[in-house]
């Protein structure tokens, strides 16, 4: 009775109706909401704190920003079939027609701020580039590599500017996309595409410690990101811990290089990887190396490696992280 006493509560007020539509649409910041819908953010948070009090709404922290997305349950999908089928008053339909003109305008506020960031690090991007073969070969051999796979929850750790989740978003069945970096995560979300926007949810979270349970995704991508972490075996453990059995692994990464400035100018901690290591650490957390592939061409040669998780158990996998 208390539950649906607060869902009563939480939907007898107009603007939390109308913050529900706009989290229909999107994954929105409290001050995005408040900017949309025209009222103060201590009134909003008022507001958004009523909603996730009757499970109607999530709301986590993300840097100094505080994001609100739709629960995921009973409660939320009988309150979205009915918001189907109920009819609007005039006014009703006014102000929802506004908000989504308003959310347009947030929408493309993002984009903007994304086109900027990534314009003024374009210089520096281009000159790692130029070392390997063009992006798009690499893109392609890791789309033929997960072909004949079902990727299904897509787990893409270190996610960056979103390009895996872009990429991959049309195989799979929903993106959990993850980095450690909030800014990195805002502007990701500015250049993700509108179509596929709901199925792809951004997640603040280190890729020694992942936010997501054991054993819930079935496929994760760590493109280009490996070289970052002080202790790999530790990431790729902390990974496998994450997938289900039968799940699958795709690392992109370098084969061992001396480009010493890569280290002091981009900050990698590892100068490259050797096949004998990857499938040394794939095996002590359980996960069969499959495939591996090289893509030679230029200063650095990239390297893919794929491997699939054999029901090692999730103690066996915590032990790993932890040693």
């Amino acid at each position: 009775m208390h539950g649906q006493l607060d869902l009563f509560r939480a939907l007898a007020d107009p603007t939390r109706l109308r913050i529900v539509h706009l989290l229909r649409e999107m994954e929105l910041a409290v001050g995005e909401v408040a900017l949309v819908v025209g009222q103060s953010q201590p009134r909003v948070s008022r507001h958004v704190r009523i909603l996730v009090e009757a499970r109607l709404a999530d709301r986590r922290k993300e840097g100094s920003w505080v994001f609100l997305r739709l629960c995921v349950g009973p409660t939320a999908e009988a309150l979205l079939t009915f918001l189907d089928v109920a009819a609007l008053s005039d006014s009703e339909r006014l102000w929802i027609e506004a908000d989504q003109a308003r959310l347009a305008a947030v929408r493309a506020e993002r984009a903007r701020a994304a086109e900027d960031y990534f314009a003024s690090r374009a210089e520096e991007w281009d000159a790692q580039r130029s070392l390997y073969v063009p992006e798009a070969q690499v893109e392609a051999a890791m789309m033929a590599m997960m072909e004949g796979h079902a990727v299904g929850r897509l787990l893409d750790v270190g996610t960056g500017t979103g390009r895996m989740a872009t990429l991959f978003a049309s195989r799979s069945d929903s993106v959990l996309a993850i980095d450690r970096s909030a800014e990195m995560l805002r502007l990701a979300r500015g250049k993700l595409p509108q179509e596929i926007a709901d199925r792809v949810r951004f997640l603040a979270g280190d890729f020694n410690a992942l936010p997501i349970d054991d054993q819930s995704a079935d496929t994760a991508i760590l493109h280009q990101v490996l070289h970052y972490a002080q202790a790999p075996e530790r990431v790729i453990a902390e990974i496998a811990r994450a997938l289900r059995d039968g799940g699958r692994l795709l690392i992109v990464d370098f084969a061992p290089h001396e480009r010493e400035e890569l280290r002091a100018r981009d900050a990698h901690s590892r100068l490259g990887f050797s096949d004998e290591q990857i499938a040394a650490w794939f095996a002590a957390a359980g996960v069969a190396l499959e495939k591996v592939e090289t893509l030679a061409g230029g200063e650095l040669t990239v390297k893919l490696w794929l491997g699939q998780r054999r029901g090692a158990s999730a103690a066996r996998i915590r032990g790993a992280r932890g040693s």
